[in-house]
């Protein structure tokens, strides 16, 4: 039983990295500036590759054979187990980066408090991913600021998409039942009480950016049940074209 729920925790985590991955590369060739294109094509690849690592330990703990390509290219929407943050559209710019923002911190605290897993394999790769987010996050800061405290008409798209986006961020953190035993048996730490840590940095930030808290209410989640935005399809469609076109192909 244990197998199976750590599986689809890793797949939760892996799916989100994959999902977030190809949205930064929908920037490719589009971004505001040559040295942005470049930068958010890097992030979207340490994301890729944090993604084809956590498949492939999610395949190896569910024992069905799929490695991190069956697994990315060959499962359907309701499959999938990613954040809804993670696949909400680019939208501009600014909106773009307050969604990687969000998950920047969020990657921060997580991967720290993954790092003492007693899986050996997801401990190791919550270390090396941990170095790459506090770059993430360096960038994606930085960013925010510069948008949040620049021009009136960026000051307002930034809170712009930070109030689209807030009714997104309710599941993360979030353990099912059936995950709070992957936390006794020390496979993953108690992550739920570091959402408190993030809304206190979170809000700290924005009061430095002086934009303002969306109220709350109006949530969407549902990510670990497979239950997604209309988004996803349309990003799973792209992703998966090639595969799905030619089963198995190769380079």
């Amino acid at each position: 039983m244990s197998h199976s729920v750590f599986a689809q925790f890793l797949l939760h985590l892996g799916d989100s990295q994959l999902i977030l991955s190809h949205r930064l590369a929908e920037w490719c060739g589009h971004a505001p500036e040559l040295e942005l294109d470049i930068a958010l094509a890097n992030i979207g690849l340490d994301l890729l590759g944090q993604a084809r690592t956590l498949l492939s330990l999610a395949g190896e703990e569910e024992g069905l054979g799929r490695d991190e390509d069956q697994l990315a290219f060959f499962r359907n929407e309701r499959e999938y187990r990613n954040l809804l943050l993670c696949e909400q559209p680019n939208g501009d710019f600014a909106q773009t980066m307050v969604r990687q923002w969000l998950m920047d911190h969020y990657h921060h605290l997580l991967f720290a408090a993954l790092s003492h897993s007693q899986h050996k394999a997801l401990a190791a790769f919550a270390l090396k991913s941990l170095r790459e987010v506090k770059y993430h996050l360096r960038f994606s800061t930085a960013w925010m600021e510069r948008l949040s405290l620049g021009t009136s008409e960026a000051h307002a798209k930034t809170q712009l998409g930070l109030n689209e986006l807030w009714r997104f961020s309710k599941e993360l953190f979030v353990l099912t039942t059936e995950e709070q035993g992957l936390v006794t048996e020390g496979l993953i730490p108690n992550i739920e009480p570091l959402k408190a840590q993030w809304l206190d940095v979170v809000t700290v930030e924005l009061q430095r950016f002086e934009l303002s808290l969306p109220e709350t209410g109006a949530y969407r989640s549902g990510a670990k049940q497979g239950l997604h935005t209309e988004h996803l399809g349309f990003v799973l469609a792209e992703l998966q074209y090639m595969q799905r076109t030619y089963p198995n192909m190769s380079w």
